[in-house]
C-alpha cells in the first residue's frame, strides 16, 4: 500500500473505535486511541514543547508494521495530538517504522528510526532519517546506515546525541552468533556515519552469556558517569530477580570515546515490577533527565488484557526524573504531576484501622514498618515486612498467583494509581514496581496488618489528550 491508503487504514481504525466507556481506559497516563501501542519514541523537550513520539499499530490489538503516533504537550501533564508522524510505507521500512529517538539538529527537529523488512530467507534493518515541520508534518529522507558485516537483521533502535562537534549513536544488535550488542557510531552529521565497535553486550566488559539479542539502548551522561540503559533478551530468571519474559535495565560505566569502549559495572533492574520495558530518556531544558517507559513486555500475556475487547491496549508510565546518587540509579516521579494532586487528607494508625480508599485515580504516599498489605481493586496486593516488598497479582493466563520483589529495607513509598495501572516508588525512588491489573469494579484499597502506618492521600485530576 501507499502512503496515503495506509493512512486512510489508520484513520478508519480510530474512528471505528470502540467508543463506550472503559474502565480500564487511563486517565493521566497515555494510551492509544485503538490498536496496539508500545515503545515510547522521540522523546524530546524542543524549542520549549514536548514531543513524544510512540510506537504503534492502529489496524489491530497485535505487534504488525508499526507506525509511528507523535504527542507534543507545554507541560508534560496535558498533550494533543500531532499528525500522524511515520507510516511504513516505503521499501526500506515495509515491515514497520522501528523504535529510534530525536534530536534538534540546527534548529530541525529531526528523527531517526530502524526501517524494518522482513523477506522469505530472513530480514534486515535501515537506519533511516526524517524531519519534522513546525506543523508537524514529516518529511522522510530515507536510510543513512545499512546492516554492518558480522550482525543479523536484528541491529536497530538508534539513540542519537550531540557530544563536541560529533554526533553520535548506540544502536542494539545480535552478532551471527546470537549474542546481544550495543554498537557505537560516530558521524560528522547525521547523514553520514562510522561505525566505531561494539562498546557493550554478551562475552564483553567481563559479562558471560547475557541474552541474544539488547534493544532500546540509551546512554547518556548523569552526573560525572554514563549510564547505559538497555534491554537484555533471553537473561535465565532467577529467584526473585529477571522475572519477566524480557528485561530492562542499566550499567554505570565511563564511555571513552576515542578507544570507542565503555567500561562499565554489573547490571541492576530498572523496574521490578510485572510491567516495564523499551525506556527512553532526554534531558529537558532545565537539565532533568526524564525518562518513560513502555507498560508491557513484549512475549508475555499481553494479548490476555481485557481491554483488547474495547480495541486498544498497553499504556506507557509516568514520566520520571533520573538521578545518580551513591552509585545507583534513582527514580522519582517528574515534579510537574504534583500538579494534578486534588483533595488531599491524612490518616495515621495500624494499617488494618486505615479506611478503604478510592484509587482510581490516586497517589498514596507511605511511611510504615513491620507486617502490612494493602489489596488494591480486589485483584493486586502489595506486601511489606522487614525483607522487603512482595506485589502478587493472579495470572491472566492461569489464574494462579504471580510475584515479584523488592529486596532491602523499606521506609517510604510514593503509589501512583490510574484505574488499570500502578507505579510504586521506593524509598525515594531507590527501586520501582510498575504493573497493569485489571479490577472488575472501581478500584478501592484495603489495609492489613498490625503496622503503624501514616499516609497521605490525594485524588488525581484526570490529564488532557485532545
Amino acid at each position: 500500500m501507499n502512503e496515503a491508503q495506509l493512512i486512510n487504514r489508520a484513520l478508519q481504525a480510530v474512528m471505528n473505535r470502540y467508543s463506550g466507556e472503559d474502565p480500564h481506559r487511563p486517565a493521566w497516563h497515555l494510551s492509544p486511541q485503538t490498536g496496539l501501542m508500545n515503545d515510547p519514541n522521540g522523546l524530546i523537550q524542543f524549542q520549549g514543547e514536548w514531543h513524544l513520539f510512540y510506537q504503534w499499530n492502529p489496524l489491530a490489538c497485535a505487534h504488525g508494521a508499526k507506525y509511528w503516533g507523535h504527542w507534543r504537550s507545554t507541560d508534560l501533564l496535558d498533550w494533543r495530538h500531532e499528525p500522524l508522524a511515520l507510516v511504513p510505507s516505503e521499501e526500506y521500512e515495509s515491515h514497520g517504522c522501528y523504535s529510534g529517538s530525536a534530536v534538534d539538529d540546527e534548529g530541525k527537529l529531526t528523527l531517526l528510526y530502524t526501517g524494518n523488512v522482513k523477506y522469505a530467507q530472513g530480514r534486515t534493518a535501515w537506519q533511516c532519517l526524517a524531519t519534522v515541520d513546525e506543523r508537524g508534518e514529516v518529511t522522510k529522507q530515507g536510510p543513512v546506515v545499512s546492516l554492518p558485516q558480522g550482525y543479523t537483521g536484528h541491529v536497530r533502535d538508534p539513540k542519537v546525541w550531540r557530544h563536541q562537534d560529533s554526533w553520535y549513536m548506540v544502536l542494539g544488535a545480535q552478532n551471527l552468533n546470537e549474542q546481544g550488542k550495543v554498537l557505537l557510531y560516530r558521524g560528522d552529521s547525521l547523514q553520514e556515519w562510522q561505525l566505531l565497535g561494539e562498546i557493550a553486550g554478551s562475552q564483553l566488559n567481563g559479562l558471560g552469556e547475557f541474552g541474544y539479542m539488547w534493544e532500546c539502548p540509551d546512554l547518556f551522561a548523569l552526573g560525572d558517569r554514563d549510564v547505559l540503559i538497555v534491554c537484555p533478551q533471553g537473561l535465565p530468571a532467577q529467584e526473585r530477580k529477571w522475572l519477566n519474559t524480557h528485561q530492562s535495565g542499566y550499567f554505570i560505566g565511563d564511555l571513552d570515546y576515542q578507544a570507542a569502549r565503555f567500561p562499565h559495572g554489573e547490571f541492576h533492574e530498572l523496574d521490578h515490577g510485572f510491567e516495564f520495558y523499551a525506556p527512553q530518556t532526554t534531558l529537558s531544558d532545565d537539565g532533568r533527565r526524564i525518562l518513560f517507559g513502555w507498560m508491557g513486555v513484549p512475549d508475555k500475556d499481553e494479548f490476555l488484557q481485557p481491554t483488547i475487547a474495547q480495541g486498544w491496549i498497553h499504556t506507557l508510565t509516568c514520566p520520571r526524573e533520573l538521578t545518580l546518587e551513591q552509585g545507583k540509579l534513582r527514580q522519582r516521579p517528574a515534579r510537574e504531576l504534583q500538579q494534578l494532586r486534588q483533595h488531599p487528607e491524612q490518616y495515621q494508625g495500624a494499617a488494618s484501622s486505615l479506611p478503604v480508599l478510592s484509587v482510581g485515580q490516586a497517589e498514596l504516599a507511605l511511611h510504615a514498618t513491620g507486617c502490612w498489605s494493602v489489596c488494591f481493586g480486589e485483584t493486586l496486593t502489595l506486601s511489606g515486612d522487614e525483607t522487603g516488598l512482595t506485589l502478587t497479582r493472579p495470572s491472566l493466563r492461569s489464574g494462579e498467583p504471580e510475584h515479584r520483589y523488592w529486596s532491602g529495607s523499606v521506609s517510604h513509598l510514593r503509589i501512583l494509581c490510574d484505574r488499570s495501572s500502578i507505579e510504586i516508588f521506593i524509598n525515594d525512588g531507590e527501586g520501582v514496581m510498575s504493573a497493569r491489573y485489571f479490577p472488575q469494579a472501581e478500584p478501592m484499597a484495603v489495609w492489613q496488618g498490625e503496622a503503624r502506618l501514616s499516609l497521605d492521600y490525594w485524588q488525581l485530576r484526570p490529564c488532557m489528550v485532545v
